[in-house]
């Protein structure tokens, strides 16, 4: 897998700010309030969701775990990620209060949720739960 980083320079209120954007892995799907229900609710297989935000810090900290965990159980479990910003009526329904919010979703239904980054590990031992 590899990760690019670029930093772009841009200007807002007159104040010159460097954001990085952070390219995700392909088997990362983008879940918008379109797609949620095919690619989420009606999946076969289990899927770890990451609620999150460009301007959260906790949410950018865990975007390289997600995309990790989705490569190393890419067939077994479906990883996807829903922009709060963007995607207001998914992140609604759920009542997405705090971000980074990572829920897995099985037959359905949501079966685990924690708030917050979490390690490799701890991600891998909740799915594991799941499979």
């Amino acid at each position: 897998m590899e990760l690019m980083i670029i930093a772009v320079d841009r200007d807002k209120n007159e104040e010159n700010m460097k954001e990085m954007l952070f390219i995700m892995s392909e088997n990362v799907l983008t879940l918008t309030n379109d797609n949620f229900e095919k690619e989420v609710l009606q999946s076969d297989k289990p899927v770890l969701v990451d609620f999150w935000a460009s301007w959260c810090g906790p949410c950018r900290m865990v975007a390289p775990v997600i995309d990790q965990i989705a490569d190393e159980f890419a067939g077994k479990v479906k990883v996807g990620k829903v922009n709060v910003d963007e995607q207001g009526s998914v992140s609604q329904k759920y009542r997405i209060m705090s971000i980074p919010t990572l829920m897995i979703f099985k037959n359905g239904e949501i079966a685990e949720s924690v708030v917050g980054a979490r390690s490799k590990e701890a991600l891998a031992e909740m799915l594991n739960k799941h499979l």
